[in-house]
């Protein structure tokens, strides 16, 4: 018997292109949302009895379109709609010409109206969480419990960020269409963060017990490889893309049988996947090919390109990582990523040259409260074997860090060098 789980899957791979005609055809994606939804629900009822169909993809747009005529047959949002669709396709406005548009208009291509789609749900006007809540429930088909439970947080919170941003996007009559020139490369600044921001959180969970949450992971490589076959000329779209790959590709080594973080030095290398690792080195060939000044996430793709193919942690090419990491830094002026640079110089010089630098880091203030700059300190002590000094760094970041695991493996590093001591 076809399972509720595995049509949520297939409405999971459809609801991008669902969502996203219903919007051009609708001219709102709250309502687009809607549409696709019920769509969703028939099936629930319908398939387990009748068996999955041969095109589900089809079944659902066709079932979308002809709940889409349903809802324009009543007044307020069938002016709406009709106003914007006579107007621009230059259509009578009688009740059978704008169904005919609109039947044709759901077997049009749907490459273009995904991008738009992404574009309006990463829109600059929403604030990051609701950025975040609605590309999952729009893009990736997330129902909101699903959002609630990947983000370890109430379904009211979700259902509340998600109809707030439906709202600030219909009052600010934002256009389903593809930004142009300086527009577009600040909004594809806003889409990246947004997939970013997604993977980090399964990647680096900052909330609950696990380290890692391998749905959130997939979701984002999955608008990740979305993005790059919609938008191929951009550089950017494929650094990131290469980036995701080539963390992912250490999922099931970044934590013990226990659940607690592993180094990367640490790690078994011969475990990482290596089919993600190839994606990636395509994704950053790709990135590279495409642009003479890489951005942001191709610099750091090529950063993770280092780590994933050296065959030993001794083998990692340090000195072009410190370099890279340089370049970033010149780009984002980010202490984070000077302190990823510090601690890359001290693989590439040695921990003294480094440790000196890093004390003129945190002198300067910016990193005060980040648990990763006494971590980063006590390592480097520990490294020069000066233990005392380096247990009181690693206890001083067991306070600072946010998740349990992490101060849990502080606290048994702090350990460590007290027996060493």
């Amino acid at each position: 018997m076809l399972t509720e789980r595995a049509i949520a899957e297939v409405y999971r791979e459809e609801a991008p292109k669902l969502i996203a005609v219903l919007t051009r055809l609708l001219r709102d994606v709250s309502l687009a949302d809607d549409v696709a939804h019920d769509a969703l629900v028939q099936a629930l009822e319908e398939w387990p009895r009748t068996g999955l169909p041969a095109r589900p993809g089809a079944w659902l747009m066709t079932t979308a379109k002809n709940r889409a005529l349903n809802v324009l047959r009543h007044g307020d949002v069938r002016r709406r709609s009709e106003g914007a669709l006579v107007k621009e396709l230059d259509v009578g406005p009688g009740t059978h010409e704008l169904e005919a548009v609109l039947e044709a208009g759901m077997d049009e291509d749907v490459g273009d109206d995904v991008l738009r789609l992404i574009f309006v749900a990463c829109h600059p006007l929403l604030g990051k969480d609701a950025r975040v809540a609605l590309t999952l429930r729009v893009v990736a088909g997330l129902s909101t419990d699903e959002i609630a439970r990947a983000f370890l947080t109430s379904e009211p919170t979700i259902a509340q960020r998600i109809v707030r941003a439906k709202r600030t996007l219909a009052d600010a009559k934002v256009p389903f269409e593809l930004p142009r020139g300086a527009a577009l490369s600040e909004r594809l600044g806003s889409v990246l963060e947004v997939v970013y921001l997604i993977f980090n959180e399964g990647y680096a969970s900052t909330a609950g017990e696990d380290l890692l949450r391998p749905a959130l992971i997939d979701e984002a490589l999955r608008l990740g490889a979305l993005l790059a076959s919609l938008a191929p000329s951009e550089p950017e779209v494929h650094g990131l893309h290469a980036l995701m790959s080539f963390h992912a590709s250490r999922t099931t080594t970044r934590v013990d049988a226990s659940g607690d973080p592993v180094l990367l030095a640490d790690q078994d290398r011969s475990r990482w996947d290596r089919a993600r690792i190839d994606d990636g080195l395509r994704a950053i060939t790709r990135a590279d090919a495409l642009t003479e000044t890489p951005g942001p996430y191709a610099i750091q793709g090529a950063i993770a390109a280092c780590h994933a193919i050296a065959p030993r942690s001794e083998d990692t090419d340090w000195s072009r990582i410190v370099a890279l990491y340089a370049s970033l830094e010149a780009i984002t002026r980010s202490p984070i990523v000077a302190l990823n640079r510090v601690i890359a110089r001290s693989f590439a010089e040695g921990p003294a040259v480094a440790l000196a630098e890093l004390e003129s880091l945190a002198s300067s203030g910016a990193l005060a409260g980040y648990h990763l700059l006494p971590s980063a300190r006590a390592d480097l002590l520990e490294r020069l074997g000066r233990l005392d000094e380096a247990r009181a760094a690693f206890l001083e970041a067991a306070e600072l860090a946010e998740h349990p695991r992490q101060k849990a493996r502080l606290r048994a590093r702090a350990e460590a060098c007290a027996t060493r001591a």
